[in-house]
């Protein structure tokens, strides 16, 4: 019998929503790798480790969505700024889009069961 933890399902979906949502972060200001990771605890379930978010960042910018730049930090090195590119916010509206259509179905599909 298969046991009730969702842990790999959530993860699996959180996973899945993370670029979105990175992007998403990350399109009215340029923001450095740890404020991004805690920016994601901030909204529960979208928390993730730096672990999980620096390999995404490095895949985004060789992908030409991100780009990057240093800026002074006030305590320590310069810290490693990221920024949508073009690319990026074509992206960004098209996974919203999809996201859009997707949480709508979902929403949709669940109510119909309720209604049963």
């Amino acid at each position: 019998m298969a046991t009730l933890d969702i842990t790999d399902w959530t993860s699996q979906l959180r996973r899945g929503v993370l670029e979105l949502c990175i992007l998403q972060v990350l399109r009215e200001e340029p923001s450095y790798g740890y404020e991004i990771v805690t920016t994601l605890a901030e909204l529960g379930p979208l928390a993730a480790n730096e672990n999980t978010i620096y390999p995404l960042l490095r895949r985004l910018k060789a992908d030409g969505l991100l780009e990057t730049f240093l800026r002074e930090s006030p305590s320590g090195p310069p810290r490693q700024y990221y920024q949508l590119t073009a690319d990026g916010r074509r992206r960004l509206s098209a996974l919203q889009k999809e996201w859009q259509s997707m949480s709508g179905a979902v929403a949709e599909c669940l109510r119909r069961g309720e209604r049963k």
